[in-house]
């Protein structure tokens, strides 16, 4: 009995594997043909310049002029600006502003960026005095999250801490995560 139903469900194994070619064949064969004419070389309409070659896209984070929420905005830049010190050309990016009138920058006018540098998976940011002019305490937090989100973007990074002229702040004591 056990003999029976061992040579049943092998013979079933192999009608299946048998049934199971013949379909792939034919359904490959219909999907790749065999004349030369199904196949066509692709010309592009222009020639792509070594300027485009180069170009990457970072995504930003501005408030929506209308309702005040963080919007993500596209900047196409060239990728050798991003070599020396990536984090330092994103943050600079968000402090000159996005390009959309329906977005705003939330930097405060007149900060200027000292350094950054990336320490571990952590973002350091030393900026002036001005970054502390916030209008209030929601602005100074989708200020914060804007700079957050807009670098941990990036792989390696996980944090971004902040320093006023070199030391810690009370007022950003703490070391950021990338918010929900």
């Amino acid at each position: 009995m056990k003999k029976k139903k061992i040579i049943i469900a092998i013979i079933t194994f192999i009608i299946i594997m048998i049934i199971g070619y013949l379909i792939f064949k034919n359904v490959s064969i219909e999907k790749i043909g065999n004349n030369a004419e199904d196949y066509q070389d692709y010309t592009p309409e222009e020639e792509i310049s070594e300027e485009q070659l180069r170009q990457t896209k970072l995504v930003l984070y501005f408030a929506n002029t209308e309702t005040g929420e963080l919007e993500t905005e596209i900047k196409i830049v060239d990728a050798n600006t991003l070599l020396e010190n990536p984090y330092k050309e994103m943050v600079s990016l968000l402090i000159k502003g996005p390009q959309s009138s329906n977005l705003k920058k939330l930097i405060p006018e007149g900060t200027n960026l000292h350094d950054v540098k990336l320490e571990g998976s952590c973002v350091v940011i030393n900026v002036s005095n001005e970054f502390l002019n916030f209008e209030n305490e929601d602005i100074k937090l989708k200020t914060i999250n804007s700079i957050v989100n807009t670098l941990t973007n990036l792989k390696e990074v996980d944090s971004v801490k902040f320093l006023i002229n070199g030391e810690e702040s009370e007022q950003l004591a703490e070391t950021y995560v990338k918010s929900k």
